[in-house]
């Protein structure tokens, strides 16, 4: 009777008991990371007369209903928050992508002074917190009279330094050799970048996609900071109102929380294939 070598990424064989730590590291992890989003479903989906803190937990229903999805449309105009935040996450995937792919070819390609403090200048953005400079934003959107709008939630994070710089690394591992043929056969920058950079780095594209998608729809600081009128409310901050004063439901409070999570899960399932590959072409060079 044979047994199965299991070997690694480099055929080296893996000894049995390593095979059993590292699937059950990785099924720890999956538990911290799946864990509360399935609780929060299975809460979502519970009943009212159905205990939620029942000893021992349980995660599937006795009576699954949808019930609680249909209360939080009731509470709060869920779908206008919904909206709000399609816009304003929609309209920065669009900046970003755009934004961060002509910088990032400039940094890459691009000949001229100041280059590398141009760079170095992205690179220390990354290390000022938001925090700190969130009084600055705000005056600023202020001053321009952009407070309590939509505009003035999404100018801040309409460019972000970290992608930037994945699509500068995603453009230094092209080639060089390409754009020189092109360039000798009369292309200009303009040619080079639209038909021979940027088809080639269409994962880290999605890549940026995907931060900017949920970096807008899951941010509730700024936006709360910045809005004032209800009507202008994302759906971060729209569901905050589903916690009450003296009391709060907590099945509505999950079904909110799932109706948040959902669009960044279809996102992610459509662009999961993209994603991966520009991990690998943003990868940092050394």
């Amino acid at each position: 009777m044979s047994i199965l070598k299991v070997t690694d990424a480099e055929g080296r064989r893996v000894a049995p008991w390593q095979l059993v730590l590292r699937y059950a590291l990785l099924l720890a992890v999956l538990a911290l990371m799946i864990g509360p989003f399935l609780w929060q479903l299975s809460t979502s989906l519970k009943g009212q007369t159905e205990d939620i803190y029942s000893s021992p937990p349980s995660f599937f229903p006795s009576d699954p209903t949808l019930h609680s999805y249909t209360r939080v449309a009731e509470v709060i105009p869920v779908w206008e928050y919904a909206f709000n935040s399609v816009k304003v996450a929609t309209a920065n995937v669009v900046t970003n992508c755009v934004g961060a792919a002509l910088a990032g070819y400039a940094l890459a390609r691009l000949r001229y002074r100041g280059r590398r403090a141009a760079t170095l200048a992205f690179i220390l953005a990354m290390l000022v917190p938001v925090e700190g400079i969130i009084i600055a934003q705000f005056t600023t959107m202020r001053d321009l009279g952009l407070n309590n709008t939509l505009l003035g939630v999404l100018l801040p994070g309409s460019i972000g330094a970290m992608n930037v710089l994945l699509m500068r690394n995603a453009f230094l591992n092209l080639p060089q050799e390409i754009e020189e043929a092109a360039f000798v056969d009369g292309a200009n920058v303009w040619q080079r970048f639209l038909r021979i950079a940027l088809p080639a780095v269409k994962g880290t594209i999605a890549v940026v996609a995907i931060f900017s998608f949920m970096g807008a729809w899951d941010d509730f600081l700024w936006p709360l900071i910045v809005l004032s009128d209800p009507e202008n409310f994302t759906l971060t901050i729209g569901l905050n109102y589903l916690h009450g004063t003296f009391a709060q439901n907590p099945r509505l409070v999950a079904a909110g929380t799932i109706i948040a999570v959902a669009p960044l899960i279809v996102l992610f399932a459509c662009l999961q294939k993209y994603f991966f590959r520009g991990v690998g072409e943003g990868a940092v060079k050394g």
